[in-house]
C-alpha cells in the first residue's frame, strides 16, 4: 500500500516500527482499533535489528536492585519461549568464576537462586574447574575456580518485529503498517488536543494528512524530537552497543559464555547465533547522527578484542578473522550518571492531550510495555479496556514438513513466519528449500520476503528480512547474482535500479558493518 491509498481517519496512529511500536500495533489490532503504524526507515531499522539478540531475564539488573524489572523480564521471557518456539529459543549461558576478579561464587549463587525463583524453576548449576573447561575449551584458566551454567533465551530480533507486525495484520484488516513514512508534523486544535498528523513518504516526498485523536510516539531515540521529556532531569541518552561477528570455526562456542571485561568489569559475552559467533557488547555514548546507520568505532574494536584475547588466550583470534560488525543505539533514559552502564533500562510514558510518548525499556518486555502504553492512551480511544491475549497465534499449522528440511529447520521456519509458512512453501522449489552455504538461512526465504514484506531497498532484504549481510564475507557479495536471480521477478527492478541498489548496499556495508578505518588487521 502507498501513502496515497491510506484511509483518512484512524483510531490510532503509531509512530515507530521497532519492537515497541510493533507490540503496540499488535495489541491495538487485537482490541479492534483501526490502527496505522508508520516507520521513517525500514521496519526494525534502528535498535530492534541491532540488539544482542537476547531475550533475557535481566540477571545483571539484580546487581542494581531492579527486582521488578528482572521479575517482569523473566515472566515475559518464559511467555515468549512458550508462544514462539523456533523464533525464541532457550540458550544456555556459562559464566566462569575467577579468584582474582569478577563476581565470586557466593554472590553468583545468591543472584542465580533469586533468578531461578523468579522463573519458578531451578535453571542453574555450578561446575568445578575441570568440568567447566570441558564445556568451554580454550577458556582462560589462570585463576579459574569453576563456573556456573544458567538458562536464558535468544532471538532474531528483526524477525521478531516482522512476525509481531504480521500477527497484527492477520488479526485485523484495519491494521496497516508502512515503512519509509515519516511523521512531519503533529496536528492539534486550538485547545492543544491532537487532531491528526502529516505524513511523508521518505523516498518520494509525497505528503498525506491523516486524521486521528490518538498518536503513540514509539520512536525510541527520536522520541524527544516529537515531544520533550516532561521531567527536567530525565532525558534520552543515545548509547551505542557494538558487536564483532566471527565465523563459528574461529570462535567455537556452543553456549553463550559471559564474563567481566578485564578493563572495567562490565559483562561481555560470546554466543552462537545463526551459524556464527557474536561477541559484545560495548556501552558508550553515541554522540553522532542518529538518522544514519551507526557503526563501531576503532576504540570499541580495541575494547572487544582485548576481551576476546583475555577470555580465549590460546585461540590467536585477530580482527582480521571478523566477518562483520554490528552497532545499535539504545534509547536509554538518563539520570545523568557518568557511567552509561549504570543508567536504568526502565521505560517511561508521558501523555499530552492525545500524544502518548513511550521510550526506554527492553526487547524482552515489549508486550508489557505495549499494554502499559495503550492503557495510558485509553482516554483518547474509542475502546475503554484492552483485550489482552497471546502475542502469537497459537493455531496448529498442519502443513507437512518438506522432505529437504530437518525438524530443527522446520521448527525455525514456522517460528519466523507463523501461519505464513504455508505460503512460503507453496512458492518454493525443493532446491530453494536448502540452506545458503555458511548460514542457517534458506534460499526460499529471500524470494518470499522480497515479495511479501515491503522491501524498498536491497539493504532491507539482506540486513533485516534475512541476515546474510551479517553472516557472509563482505556482506554476501559473492551471492548477489543469485539473490537477483531469485528476487528479480517479485521486486520488478530494472537493470539500472538493481545496479543502483547493489552499489548502495555495498557502500553501506563498508561504512557501517565492516571494520572501521584505523584498525590494524
Amino acid at each position: 500500500m502507498k501513502i496515497e491509498q491510506l484511509a483518512e481517519k484512524w483510531d490510532l496512529v503509531v509512530l515507530g516500527g521497532g519492537i515497541t511500536g510493533a507490540g503496540i500495533f499488535r495489541e491495538a489490532a487485537r482490541s479492534k482499533l483501526k490502527v496505522l503504524l508508520v516507520e521513517q526507515q525500514d521496519f526494525a531499522w534502528g535498535t530492534s535489528s541491532r540488539s544482542s539478540k537476547m531475550v533475557h531475564g535481566g540477571l545483571r539488573y539484580l546487581k542494581e536492585a531492579q527486582i521488578g524489572l528482572t521479575r517482569d523480564s523473566v515472566l515475559e521471557r518464559e511467555r515468549l519461549l512458550r508462544e514462539a518456539p523456533g523464533l525464541v529459543e532457550s540458550l544456555e549461558f556459562l559464566m566462569p568464576i575467577y579468584a582474582d576478579r569478577g563476581p565470586g561464587k557466593w554472590l553468583m549463587t545468591s543472584g542465580l537462586t533469586l533468578y531461578s525463583m523468579l522463573s519458578g524453576k531451578k535453571q542453574h548449576q555450578y561446575f568445578n574447574k575441570s568440568e567447566f573447561v570441558a564445556k568451554v575449551p580454550g577458556i582462560n584458566q589462570q585463576q579459574l575456580k569453576g563456573g556456573f551454567q544458567f538458562l536464558d533465551a535468544q532471538v532474531d530480533d528483526a524477525r521478531l518485529v516482522l512476525r509481531v507486525l504480521d500477527e497484527a495484520k492477520q488479526q485485523s484488516a484495519e491494521a496497516v503498517a508502512l515503512n519509509y513514512v515519516t511523521a512531519k508534523k503533529i496536528l492539534r486544535d486550538n485547545n492543544g488536543k491532537v487532531t491528526g498528523v502529516v505524513l511523508m513518504d521518505t523516498d518520494t516526498g509525497t505528503l498525506r494528512e491523516i486524521q486521528t485523536g490518538t498518536i503513540i510516539n514509539a520512536t525510541g531515540a527520536w522520541a524527544e524530537g516529537l515531544h520533550p521529556s516532561p521531567k527536567q532531569k530525565l532525558h534520552i541518552r543515545p548509547l551505542r552497543g557494538s558487536h564483532l561477528i566471527f565465523p563459528q570455526k574461529v570462535l567455537p562456542v556452543n553456549q553463550a559464555v559471559s564474563f567481566v571485561h578485564p578493563k572495567d568489569n562490565r559483562p561481555v559475552f560470546a554466543f552462537p547465533w545463526e551459524g556464527v559467533t557474536l561477541f559484545g557488547t560495548t556501552d558508550v555514548d553515541h554522540g553522532t547522527e542518529i538518522n544514519t546507520d551507526p557503526s563501531i568505532s576503532k576504540e570499541e574494536v580495541d575494547y572487544l578484542m582485548e576481551a576476546v584475547h583475555y577470555a580465549f588466550p590460546q585461540m590467536n583470534i585477530t580482527s582480521k578473522d571478523c566477518l562483520a560488525t554490528l552497532a545499535g543505539v539504545r534509547p536509554v533514559l538518563s539520570e545523568g550518571k557518568a557511567n552509561p552502564s549504570e543508567e536504568s533500562r526502565e521505560h517511561l510514558i508521558w501523555v499530552d492531550k492525545g500524544l502518548v510518548t513511550v521510550t526506554g525499556g527492553k526487547l524482552t518486555t515489549f508486550r508489557k510495555l505495549a499494554v502499559d502504553t495503550l492503557k495510558e492512551a485509553l482516554e483518547f480511544l474509542p475502546v475503554k479496556q484492552m483485550d489482552e491475549g497471546d502475542i502469537f497465534d497459537q493455531k496448529n499449522n498442519p502443513e507437512p514438513k518438506p522432505s529437504t528440511l530437518t525438524d530443527k529447520q522446520w521448527k525455525k521456519l514456522k517460528g519466523r513466519y507463523g501461519l505464513k509458512v504455508k505460503e512460503l512453501i507453496a512458492m518454493s522449489s525443493l532446491e530453494e528449500l536448502t540452506q545458503i552455504p555458511g548460514t542457517e538461512t534458506l534460499w526460499a526465504e529471500l524470494r518470499y520476503t522480497a515479495k511479501n514484506e515491503q522491501i524498498r531497498h536491497l539493504s532491507d532484504l539482506l540486513l533485516r528480512r534475512v541476515r546474510l549481510g551479517l553472516l557472509l564475507p563482505e556482506g554476501g557479495k559473492n551471492i548477489l547474482d543469485r539473490v537477483r536471480e531469485l528476487c528479480g521477478s517479485v521486486l520488478e527492478w530494472d537493470e539500472e535500479r538493481w545496479q543502483k541498489e547493489i552499489n548502495a548496499y555495498q557502500e553501506l556495508w563498508q561504512q557501517s558493518y565492516s571494520m572501521p578505518q584505523g584498525v590494524t588487521l
